[in-house]
Formats: structure tokens, sequence, C-alpha cells
């Protein structure tokens, strides 16, 4: 447990400017007391302990647009059995070439920064084995993901090192964007800064008909705020939120052919801290998707906004540009990602004006508040006024019961400090957002949702399919690392 105490002393990831093979923060994080994170995880002026300077500079890139964007391979199976998929990954320490001609420590799945992609399918059953190569203890979490407390990557349930362990996941759920992690608790934002991520995709045959772009069409994407330092080492502090470089699917300012047709493209929001608004040199967006699967119907957009772990699918019309141009995904930083028109291609897909119907929910019978808070003084993050205590059940919920939660960012003090809020288990509806409805693109089913201070949004959601002990937290992981993280039981 957390004490006040533990996070003046901080240490073990104050300041980590290190690689992924510097052994005494990896030493740290494996071996330290519990309750040992270090760094100030607040928007204002630190209270805690002093991290060292940031690097002034990051390594010459050579110019935007010199390398590829890759996509992350799709994981075969290595075995099919009983009417279930396996697969399996080693979680292993390795380098990757996040910046042009350098080669980065990195951790990893499968000995890439991003995952191997599962792509599973609607109804059908998969099971990962995960082995653990690293010298600390990390785990996975599918986030997203409908499934038993055993198989969710609870944060205090961990894969030692040189251990394996198998995640079971139904996929009782619709074709929607998910994503897994490490959820191992105190080292889960370094962990996924420094790689421990990957995309998991659930395929619906029922969605078929609806001839969104597929195929070769279909492009995951994944965005992440990162910092270097001037060896091309990526550097982690918990102090730091202005994260310059924005990888894309591993690369910086990569670009990306495509043919003048319709895409689907992916997009997920990987930073552990930072939120992304993104344009698109003109042309619109059309979302169609977000954390829980397909909106009711699409939404046009000039600009997005996410915030970290939400997903949003959105389709581009690439026919709208001649053959020979460019078109460029800029955030706030500058251009991420550029788009090079090269061909004309055959398109039979489209966007239809209605994508999927959503029931209608149950009668709430409970009504709960969550105020998420940051102390100055201890450097303390909080949910309710509390601090993550594995060992205390913070809400006991009835299963198949229905529930309203507010959620409340109430940090205003020192210009103010966003959350975003991610509720394991089930996907919620948005009611309103102080008071008013939702934005159009936010009335699908959603796991994940960005709280500006001050802000306070209603969701409601069903507790049903399994029994037992799940989180919900801030999924800006320095916060959540803080504490600010809490219990749910699901009880008959």
């Amino acid at each position: 447990m957390i004490n006040r105490r533990n996070l003046l002393v901080g240490g073990a990831l104050s300041g980590a400017a290190l690689a992924v093979t510097a052994t005494p923060a990896l030493n740290a994080l494996a071996g330290g007391p519990p309750g040992t994170p270090g760094g100030h995880h607040g928007h204002g002026p630190g209270h805690g302990p002093k991290p060292k300077p940031k690097p002034s500079g990051t390594p010459p890139t050579g110019g935007p647009f010199r390398v590829l964007m890759p996509l992350p391979p799709v994981a075969a199976p290595i075995r099919t059995r009983g009417g279930v998929d396996h697969y399996s990954f080693p979680i292993v320490q390795t380098t990757a070439e996040l910046l042009p001609g350098v080669r980065t420590p990195v951790l990893s799945y499968g000995g890439r920064f991003i995952g191997p992609t599962i792509r599973a399918r609607a109804g059908r059953p998969v099971s990962v084995e995960y082995r653990n190569q690293l010298g600390v203890p990390a785990n996975v979490h599918l986030h997203g993901g409908h499934v038993a407390p055993e198989h969710d990557g609870h944060p205090m349930d961990v894969i030692k090192p040189g251990k394996s362990r198998v995640y079971e996941y139904p996929n009782r759920q619709r074709g929607t964007t998910l994503w897994y992690h490490d959820h191992s608790h105190h080292t889960e934002a370094e962990h996924v800064f420094r790689g421990l991520h990957g995309f998991y995709l659930i395929d619906d045959p029922q969605e078929r008909h609806l001839r969104l772009p597929e195929g070769q069409y279909d492009v995951p994407i994944m965005l992440r705020e990162s910092r270097f330092d001037e060896k091309g080492n990526l550097y982690f502090d918990p102090f730091d939120f202005d994260r310059p470089v924005v990888l894309v699917n591993g690369r910086s300012q990569p670009y990306f052919p495509v043919a003048a047709r319709r895409y689907r493209l992916r997009l997920l929001n990987a930073s552990t801290h930072g939120t992304l608004t993104l344009r698109l040199d003109g042309l619109p967006m059309v979302q169609v998707g977000s954390d829980g699967g397909l909106l009711p119907k699409p939404v046009r957009l000039t600009e997005l906004t996410l915030g970290p772990a939400e997903r949003a699918d959105v389709v581009v019309d690439f026919s709208k540009r001649r053959v020979g141009s460019k078109v460029v995904l800029e955030e706030a930083r500058g251009p991420v990602l550029r788009f090079d028109v090269t061909r004309e291609a055959r398109d039979n897909s489209r966007v239809p004006d209605t994508l999927r119907s959503l029931p209608p929910m149950p009668k709430s019978t409970v009504n709960r508040e969550v105020v998420l808070s940051t102390d100055f003084n201890t450097i303390e993050s909080l949910i309710n006024g509390k601090l993550w205590d594995p060992n205390r059940i913070d809400a006991t919920i009835r299963h198949g019961a229905t529930e309203t939660w507010r959620i409340t960012n109430v940090d205003t003090d020192f210009g103010g400090v966003n959350h975003t809020f991610h509720l394991h288990l089930v996907q919620f509806r948005v009611l309103d957002r102080n008071g008013r409805p939702p934005a159009p693109n936010e009335r699908g089913l959603k796991d994940t949702v960005f709280i500006a201070p001050g802000d306070s949004v209603r969701v409601q959601a069903t507790f049903s399919g399994f029994l037992g002990r799940y989180v919900y937290h801030c999924h800006m992981l320095e916060h959540s690392a803080y504490g600010m993280m809490a219990q749910m039981q699901i009880v008959r």
C-alpha cells in the first residue's frame, strides 16, 4: 500500500533518464519496497522529489517523412483446438528503430515495440500464454475486454520473472478495437512507456453487410507521446508532461502510401499521459467507432481529440485528393504522419447512415459519486479522497445491476490536471457531460472517458457476466501509479 512516507521518499521511477539496460532502475522496480514510485504527477509546481533535468534535445532524425509507417504484424495462432485459438508470446527486452538509424532499448510483447496484433472473432475464444523473460514482474490487461477477473490483469496479479501465464478471452462482445498493455502496479506507466502494448481487434461477421473498408484498407494506428535523450534512449520521467515526440506505430513522423479510396483507420492514443488532438489537412474524418465498437451513426469531424487509452475508428476517403497528393495528419506538436496518395483503386466500400443500434439501458438502481483529486502536498492521487489499497473494496456491486456513476475531476489548481477514467469489465454509455448531452461521437459504448479539470461526466453500465474483483482508475498511468485507483467487487 502507498503511504505518505513512501511517496515522499520516491526513487524507483524518479527522473528515470535510463535505457532499459540500466539495471538499477529495473532492480528498483523489481525489488524496491512496495509503494515507492518517484516523481510528481501534477501539472503545477513540484512538491515531491525533484527529477533529473530533461534532455535538452533529441537525436537528429534527418527530417520528417523519411521512414515508412510499419503495420504491427498480425499474429497467427500456434494451434487451434476445441474452437479456441491459442497464441504464445514472450515478454522480453529488445531494441527497436524508433528514430531513423538508432536502436533504442525497449520492453516488448513478442519481441517488437508494438506487440503482435491479435485479430479475434466475435464469439470465438482466444487463449494467450505470456512468458516473462524480464528481470521484473509484469502482466497483461486486455483493455476493454469483457473477461473473468483472473484473466483481467489485476494490478497485483503479476507474472514473476521466469514464469508464464495463460490469459483466456471469451470474446463475447461485438466487433471493436481493443488493445493490451501492462498493468503491474507502480510500474504500469514506465512499462507501457517503454513498449508493453499492442492491438487486439475483434472482427464481427454480423457487421460485414455494412461494407466498411476491410482487409489492407483497415489500418490500426497507435499514436503515443515519447521523449528521447541525446543517445536515442527512451527517457521516462513521471514529472514530464510535455513529451515532444509523437510516435506513430513506433516511428517518428513516418509516411504511409495509400490508394485513392476509403480507408478505415483504427486510431489509438497509447500515451501514458498526454491527450492528442488530430487534424487531417482539410480532409474530413468520419468517425464510425469508439472504444466499444461501432457508433449508432457516423459522425463527420474536422478535429478529433483522444485522451490516453481512448480509441476512434475513422473512415477517410483519399479519393478526394489526386494521385500524387500528400495528406498530413497533424497534432498540436506539429505533423505526425503523412499519407501519400500513390495510385487509383477500385472501391466498393461505403459508410452507411446507420451503423449499430444500441439497446435501451435497463433502469439504473444505484447512483455512485466518483471524485478524482490530487493532494499536491503529498503528491498523492486519490479517488473519493482515498489512495488505492488492494485490500479494500470500494464498491460492492450486485451482478446484473445497472448503475449510474458521476465522475468529477476537482483538480482545478495550478492550471488544472486532466484525467481519463477507465472502468474494467464493462463498457458504459455516457449520459451527459456537465449536465449537457454528450457529443455525437461519445454516444456509443465506451470504457474510457476524458474528464477535463472541473468537469463532471455521468456514465451508465450494467455489471454482468462475471463475479469477482476488478479495478477502476485514471488511465493517465502516472496517476494510477500514485494511487488514483479503486476496487469493485461483483457479487451474487
